[in-house]
């Protein structure tokens, strides 16, 4: 593995952190003054648009998505220093180069398995950032963390299909510019346990969809992500049209969707954690007590030396992580899929309420964005499938290599 970035990454890098600096920093007190005054917390601040606007005119668009068709054409490993960038401001950078969950993950899925029709009608205005996109997966009823569980149905109905079920922290549903959702059920409950799940497109305008509330997390609204909400399908009926691939081939496509957006969500998480850590330091080093600088407490430099090293072991496992996706493909980085899944949530978590103690009461308010960084890391725990899922199935392959 060759650990220099190339010299399309050293440049889209360098255009990526002056963006940051002379556009997205500056807009964060903007967008919350903005969204505030809005009243509605999943309200779409005009910030966003005028960042969309710097960012496609720099030429930091669709970075994401390898297949050149659709994207930039970068390689995983390519992307992972770009997307880290984007993580030290999680509300504001991927959105505003199109790089932001859950769109990234539905382009992927109707790049790669969405019809000719469907990605005209909706991959286009997704990749221009004219609309957004839900993903539907998640269901309050039942332990969705072994998605074989999910009993929303689809049932085939002629020309049409039926979608009966409620799911909750369906990501993306709260934005106003959300139109269409991808919703995940099951076509045959006798089949086997893998080939009972399917995808179905429902536009959101579709009779018999009802938005019930939407989600905060840790009492956030997490609008920039799109939000997430809990949402009613009652007699939904679409076209047959609208089926995604094949009747029984939806948990496949959703390993296939989620492997790209768990290493998008690490290589974020570790942007997350290297601000965390300068904000750290530049508290340490203003503030004094007890008579001499916090910078000078030995328990503080400990934080600050074993966060550069938890850190970097992060950074280095997610760019291994992304060269084996490019080398031998998802499948065969599977196993260190998992582990990045494992460790980077934690390390950033980790290093955030570290950032929080350092900073006091100053930490856990709305005056730094420490707060908002640690709920997103803790979060991260359980979105695309909590740690105890990662650590059995971890544990069972590393079984089977000494079996």
């Amino acid at each position: 593995m060759e650990f220099a970035y190339d010299d399309r990454t050293v440049e889209l890098r360098q255009r990526l952190e002056a963006f940051l600096t002379e556009c997205v920093y500056p807009a964060e007190p903007v967008h919350h003054e903005q969204v505030l005054a809005a009243g509605d917390p999943w309200a779409r601040p005009p910030v966003m648009e005028e960042l969309k606007a710097q960012a496609r005119e720099r030429g930091l668009w669709n970075l994401f998505l390898p297949d050149a068709r659709y994207g930039a054409g970068l390689t995983n490993l390519q992307y992972a220093p770009l997307a880290e960038l984007t993580g030290r401001s999680p509300h504001l950078a991927p959105e505003a180069l199109n790089c932001a969950a859950p769109d990234t993950g539905n382009m992927e899925l109707l790049a790669e398995f969405g019809s000719e029709a469907q990605r005209k009608q909706w991959l286009t205005p997704l990749l221009a950032g004219e609309i957004r996109s839900a993903f539907c997966m998640t269901e309050p009823e039942v332990a969705s963390s072994d998605a074989t569980n999910i009993a929303t149905r689809i049932v085939r109905d002629g020309d049409h299909y039926v979608i009966n079920g409620r799911k909750w922290w369906s990501s993306g549903a709260m934005d106003p510019r959300c139109e269409i959702f991808i919703v995940m059920g099951k076509t045959d409950p006798d089949a086997d346990r893998h080939r009972q799940q399917t995808m179905i497109l429902v536009p959101r305008d579709t009779p018999g969809v009802t938005v019930r509330r939407g989600m905060r997390v840790f009492g956030y609204s997490d609008a920039p992500h799109g939000g997430h909400a809990e949402i009613d399908f009652s007699d939904v009926r679409v076209p047959v049209d609208n089926l995604v691939g094949e009747e029984g081939t939806g948990f496949a496509i959703a390993q296939a969707r989620l492997g790209p957006g768990r290493i998008h969500h690490c290589m974020r998480l570790v942007g997350m954690a290297e601000r965390a850590l300068e904000l750290l330091c530049r508290r340490v080093l203003d503030r004094v007590a007890f008579g001499r600088p916090l910078a000078e407490q030995g328990v503080v430099r400990e934080w600050i030396a074993e966060s550069r090293v938890r850190i970097e072991q992060a950074r280095l496992l997610v760019l291994k992580t992304a060269w084996l996706m490019d080398t031998v493909g998802n499948k065969g980085a599977h196993t260190e899929i998992q582990a990045i899944k494992i460790a980077t949530p934690l390390m950033a978590e980790w290093v955030i309420d570290k950032a929080i103690q350092a900073y006091g009461g100053a930490g856990v308010s709305q005056d730094t964005p420490l707060a908002e960084l640690w709920a997103q890391a803790r979060t991260l725990r359980l979105a695309d499938g909590p740690d105890e899922v990662h650590r059995a199935s971890l544990a069972r392959r590393e079984l089977r290599r000494h079996s």
